[in-house]
């Protein structure tokens, strides 16, 4: 018997099922809705599976293979899928909070409006794949392939965006505040009327960037290179904490955060006596 099938069979007999359902579940791709799985499954043959609605809680599927398959509103919690293939799998509204997809392949997969808080995407590959309307808050995906990736509207505040080669994706009307995104390539991405408030640009390398309307509030840009990026303002850049090095658009100058100059600290007064010394 395969692990899947002796899976399926154990939880037929937790959900109280028939042996029948269960036989019908391994043999057909049209899996039961709300099915859920638990326990390990690594390296499982999933692809083109309609699961739909399943509940993945606190399973291990490292490695499995689940290329095209149907996971719509699928949970996730807690659950491994380290190094799985889910290529071209249709994720939109999943909940994937504290799963772990690191070194996972979500490439040209639909993850439109599904949640990621706290949820690990380290060294994935998401080029191409659709997140658009996401809800990422904390989420690392660092070092990830987000290439031409779609994740207009995304809401991914504090989120690890550090070392990511994302050149040509687009994160038009998302939220970035303190986002990191140190040392990423964002070569031709567009950040068109998003929210970069306090977030770190430190490293990143952004040639033909967009950030028509975007806001730029405490963002730090020290030693940053925009000098061919499109749509920065003036304004912008009042807002943002640059340093000597960070390279400006041409006719446009960068200040040291808000326009004011960072000066130390004034050491403090010396204490003054409040008594006298009596004589010996």
């Amino acid at each position: 018997m395969t692990r899947l099938s002796t899976l399926l069979a154990l939880l037929a007999l937790i959900l109280g099922a028939t042996p029948s359902l269960a036989a019908a579940m391994t043999g057909d791709k049209a899996v039961a809705r709300m099915v859920a799985f638990g326990g390990s499954c690594a390296g499982c043959e999933l692809s083109g599976r309609k699961l739909a609605g399943a509940r993945f809680m606190g399973a291990d599927f490292s490695g499995a293979a689940l290329v095209g398959s149907d996971l719509r509103g699928a949970l996730f919690h807690g659950s491994v899928f380290t190094g799985a293939d889910l290529s071209r799998a249709d994720l939109s509204e999943s909940q994937m909070m504290g799963a772990s997809f690191a070194r996972a392949r979500l490439t040209d997969a639909d993850l439109r409006r599904a949640e990621l808080n706290g949820a690990t995407f380290i060294a994935a590959n998401l080029s191409g794949s659709d997140l658009r309307d996401t809800e990422g808050g904390g989420a690392s995906f660092a070092s990830a392939n987000l290439s031409d990736a779609r994740l207009d509207g995304a809401e991914l505040n504090a989120v690890d965006l550090s070392r990511v080669n994302a050149r040509g994706a687009r994160f038009d009307d998302s939220e970035l505040t303190a986002a990191n995104l140190q040392g990423g390539r964002f070569d031709g991405t567009s950040f068109r009327d998003a929210e970069l408030n306090h977030a770190n640009l430190q490293g990143g390398t952004f040639a033909g960037a967009d950030f028509r309307g975007a806001s730029l509030r405490r963002a730090n840009i020290a030693g940053v290179d925009l000098s061919k990026t499109q749509g920065l303002t003036q304004a912008q850049l009042n807002q943002a904490c640059g340093n000597a090095t960070t390279r400006a658009p041409s006719g446009l100058a960068v200040q040291s955060c808000g326009g004011r100059r960072m000066s130390p600290p004034t050491p403090p007064a010396p204490p003054v006596l409040t008594f006298r010394p009596s004589p010996r």
